[in-house]
């Protein structure tokens, strides 16, 4: 596992990045990945700890320490099969990724985790530089057919690895180009979208048939015009499998006065055509930060994206605020490690400007001739409810304020699948509306169609959906040939 005393003699070195002034002029990615020589160095302070905690941390169970050893004696090739061994997309995870792995690594004690996340991005990287990865088609045809529903990580790695052992795959995407919220959802200056179109190529190589434009579902219930429509009956009369893997893509809204004012919008319907510009659509329309003052509701990731590219249009002044408190600015060890902590986390796009704000309830909206000028809002504070021991919210007296506003950005989160889909498969829902089934077999109560990733989980992190996209790729192979070399 790297050098023995690596922890002590070297230190963490987080990757070099362009400095926000410039970084604010592009589109493109300003995260650098470490050289060979300084990713070998990082590699050496992975500890012989014994237990590695980061493994089961990692939600796809990365082998972590085998392949830290392995960057640290400069054998990159055996890095990237182990790395590959249990993610199918590492350049996407050593990007967007959170890194629960680092949170719960045994250097995170002393607050000096590993660098695991920069050393992924490395290998993968290099990987592709040297044209490590490459197609890996089947031996045999199996004569099966799957249709996988949705083109996101979890569809995408479930269709990969069903590819790979030889079944007939065709992913069904409603967007015009493949790549689900990973393509239109996070911006480009995150995760450039030639990561993309790489992997789709290389599982195109692999027997994989992308259809872009599709609509699964009742016609009556596309999103847009001019989309093929495909409905479960046809598409049960000719797959031996489906797996519905749409994701949860109807957002929390924020049921206020003045909500219906010109500004006040969806956060992916403010990042989606940033997207599409970049990668070179004209639009009919589009909404500009540029000269804004700009107000983003939420402070997760979404959030942060909203914060990221208002600064990149231009905006006058960004503004994010949260519901919850602020969080510490460290965790306490002793209680969360080696879990998943709550504590302060601030992002690139933060650092490249924006006044953060918690505690804050949004009580409504106000603006003139149908548009917005301003959100009025209010402290508050979390007390324990003696009745029921649950923390709940009440309003500070006297704590209402107004925040300038010519653009309000909605980016709370997600709250379930959109139905339609479900409904028209006739599929059993939980009660938050996600598909049910488990992650035994991740079958549904149809027959032969299976759920994951978002869509039977809920809101979820890249790495939870490649990892049920695996899993129940495993689970479709079974079912069709009765048993499976794929691994769980």
């Amino acid at each position: 596992m790297g050098k023995i005393t690596g922890f002590l003699e070297v230190k963490r070195l987080q990757e070099a990045s362009e400095p926000p002034a410039n970084r604010l002029k592009h589109w493109r990615e300003f995260v650098l990945h470490l050289s060979d020589e300084q990713a070998g160095k990082q590699a050496a302070r992975c500890m012989d700890c014994g237990i590695p905690f980061c493994n089961s941390g990692c939600p796809v169970n990365n082998i972590i320490p085998d392949w830290n050893d392995l960057v640290y004696r400069q054998n990159w090739r055996g890095a990237l099969d182990v790395l590959h061994s249990t993610n199918n997309f590492p350049e996407f995870t050593g990007r967007i990724c959170p890194a629960p792995c680092e949170a719960a690594c045994t250097l995170n004690i002393n607050d000096d985790a590993v660098g695991i996340k920069s050393i992924e991005h490395a290998i993968i990287d290099k990987g592709w530089e040297q044209g490590w990865v490459v197609p890996q088609p089947p031996s045999q045809k199996t004569g099966k057919k799957v249709a996988v529903i949705g083109s996101g990580p979890a569809g995408l790695a479930c269709a990969q690895q069903l590819a790979r052992v030889g079944h007939d795959v065709t992913v069904f995407e409603k967007n015009d180009r493949i790549g689900g919220l990973l393509r239109y959802g996070i911006p480009d200056f995150k995760l450039e979208k030639k990561l993309i179109d790489q992997r789709i190529a290389q599982m195109e190589a692999e027997g994989v048939t992308f259809k872009s434009s599709h609509y699964v579902g009742q016609a009556s219930d596309a999103p847009e015009k001019d989309l093929v429509i495909k409905t479960p009956e046809a598409l049960q009369a000719e797959f031996d499998a489906i797996v519905l893997t749409g994701g949860c893509e109807s957002p929390r809204d924020l049921p206020i006065p003045g909500r219906e004012l010109d500004g006040v919008m969806y956060a992916m319907d403010f990042l989606r055509p940033q997207n599409k510009v970049v990668a070179g659509d004209k639009l009919s329309s589009q909404v500009l930060a540029k000269g804004k003052h700009v107000v983003v509701i939420g402070g997760g990731d979404t959030g942060s994206d909203c914060v990221g590219t208002s600064n990149r249009h231009g905006a006058k002044s960004v503004t994010q605020i949260e519901l919850m408190p602020r969080p510490p600015e460290s965790e306490n060890k002793a209680m969360t490690w080696p879990y998943w902590p709550a504590k302060l986390r601030t992002s690139s796009s933060h650092e490249e400007g924006a006044e953060r704000d918690w505690a804050i309830t949004s009580k409504s909206l106000a603006g003139k001739n149908g548009k917005v000028e301003k959100l009025v809002a209010a402290r508050v504070e979390w007390v324990k409810d003696e009745t029921t021991g649950q923390m709940r919210m009440q309003e500070i007296k006297g704590s209402e304020f107004d925040i300038q506003a010519d653009l309000v950005l909605l980016a709370m989160g997600f709250v379930a699948p959109v139905s339609n889909v479900l409904t028209a498969f006739g599929i059993e829902q939980d009660p938050r509306g996600n598909a049910r089934a488990n992650t035994d077999d991740y079958r549904s109560n149809i027959d032969k169609v299976f759920a994951a990733g978002d869509m039977r989980r809920g809101q979820s992190l890249v790495v939870w959906a490649i990892r049920e996209g695996r899993q129940c790729a495993r689970s479709v192979d079974e079912f069709l040939m009765g048993t499976s070399d794929l691994p769980r």
